[in-house]
């Protein structure tokens, strides 16, 4: 239940409910695992849960330092520090910010912050980038840092140059134009509306400063080019949906290359090992999702139309209402799940793979009669394997809605998970005991931190 939670939930509306409906159900399950399984909260951090409740479960444990034992906390200590290095930065500085606001500031704390800091790549980039959340956490973990980061940190105008050329593009960006094209892209936007340089102007000087995913973001806006063979495979794929279905269409030799490159990286060693695979992709009006994620859900299953295909020896897919072209799908229509798990199980594959929201209701429970009647009377022998993988939080359950008791649902944010998150499937049924799942997640950890 907690995985699926911190796979999936972000906190945020959903197509079926509002986001303090989210944020205090999510709440109450952080709470209850941390007080009543702390070793299997901690050891989430090893899984592929969201950046939020990674933060999430990192603050939680900072503050209840005092709670364990010296052995536990020094294991915890090196899971929050791996954790750490995997996250953003602006997700770390966030939850740097929150642990100052909540006031932790134990001798754990401060190392861990103090190792992160450390182990920046760039401490100058941060510095400019994210300059008053480094402040605040340097003050908050009494942080020494280099001359030149402390200065621009905290008395900026005092030094008349920064030998560290970045930090000398950043002073002079205050009185010079010339400067601002020399920033990362975000910085040079504010500094850009100080001395009224337009977007099309900061593009064309500073567009070498572009990460990736800005360059993505921007395409459409701006015809900023980008490099959509190394978009990952969601994030590709939310892209695509963005775009008018005649783009789509226009461009179909271009994106579907794109999304299938995508697909063979994330499948990796895997690819072309799962045997005969059938898809059943939920494209209803609910994958539309809700104004801060939208179309989240739909794109989560296009992702994985194309991930099954790299992972299959031979694939087929099933969309609700959608025929042709997957590049083309759109949500529309109710969810006549039960139907379509009948056109796929109709091929007997080896696995089938079901991504949908759960929310059946063309008719109501047919899906789950469907796949009762399957297991008991025509596949006893569980020949074709059947997963649920759910993109969607449902705070009321404090899980993902499950299609049957029989079937193992796990939740999704990324399709590039899904490969791992099908061998927790098993847990997700019910089958194995806690000591096998606590075995698990050792090795899982033990993996982690190697």
């Amino acid at each position: 239940m907690f995985v699926n939670a911190a796979v999936t939930a972000t906190g945020q509306r959903e197509f079926h409910t509002g986001a303090e409906r989210q944020r205090l159900s999510l709440a109450f399950l952080h709470e209850y695992v941390l007080v009543n399984y702390r070793e299997l909260y901690a050891a989430t951090l090893a899984l592929a849960v969201n950046d939020l409740n990674a933060g999430l479960v990192v603050l939680n444990l900072l503050r209840t330092a005092q709670d364990v034992p010296l052995p536990r906390r020094k294991l915890e200590g090196a899971l929050i520090a791996a954790r750490l290095r995997s996250l953003p930065p602006q997700r770390v500085y966030r939850l740097l910010r929150a642990l100052r606001a909540e006031g932790v500031n134990n001798r754990r704390t401060r190392a861990i912050v103090r190792d992160w800091v450390a182990g920046r790549p760039d401490l100058a980039f941060d510095a400019v980038k994210y300059r008053r959340h480094l402040a605040g956490a340097a003050r908050h973990t009494h942080l020494r840092l280099p001359d030149e980061i402390g200065a621009v940190l905290f008395d900026w105008r005092r030094p008349k140059r920064y030998t560290t050329p970045i930090l000398e593009a950043w002073r002079r960006a205050h009185y010079d134009q010339r400067a601002v094209y020399e920033l990362p892209y975000t910085v040079a936007e504010g500094f850009a509306a100080r001395h009224r340089i337009d977007r099309a102007r900061l593009l064309a000087r500073a567009g070498g400063q572009l990460t990736a995913l800005e360059r993505l973001r921007l395409q459409r806006a701006t015809g900023v080019e980008a490099d959509l063979h190394r978009t990952p495979l969601t994030r590709l794929a939310v892209y695509v949906l963005s775009l008018p279905r005649p783009e789509r269409a226009r461009r179909r030799e271009e994106l579907t290359a794109a999304l299938r490159a995508a697909a063979r990286r994330a499948a990796g060693r895997r690819a072309g090992t799962w045997g005969t695979v059938v898809g059943v992709l939920d494209d209803s009006y609910s994958s539309s999702g809700s104004g801060v994620k939208r179309r989240r859900p739909l794109a989560v299953a296009l992702a994985m139309h194309y991930l099954l295909e790299a992972l299959a020896g031979r694939h087929h897919t099933v969309w609700l209402t959608h025929t042709g072209d997957p590049l083309l799908v759109h949500p529309v229509g109710a969810t006549p799940l039960g139907q379509r798990l009948l056109d796929g199980l109709r091929r007997r594959p080896d696995r089938l793979v079901v991504v949908s929201d759960g929310w059946d209701n063309a008719p109501p429970g047919q899906a789950a009669e469907v796949l009762r009647v399957w297991r008991e009377r025509l596949d006893p022998e569980g020949r074709t394997s059947v997963v649920h993988l759910n993109p969607v939080y449902d705070a009321d359950t404090f899980d993902v809605r499950r299609l049957a008791p029989a079937v193992p649902t796990v939740g999704i944010r990324d399709a590039e998970d899904a490969p791992a998150l099908v061998e927790l499937a098993r847990f997700a049924a019910g089958t194995a005991t806690f000591a096998q799942l606590r075995a698990y997640l050792d090795d899982l950890v033990e993996g982690f931190l190697r």
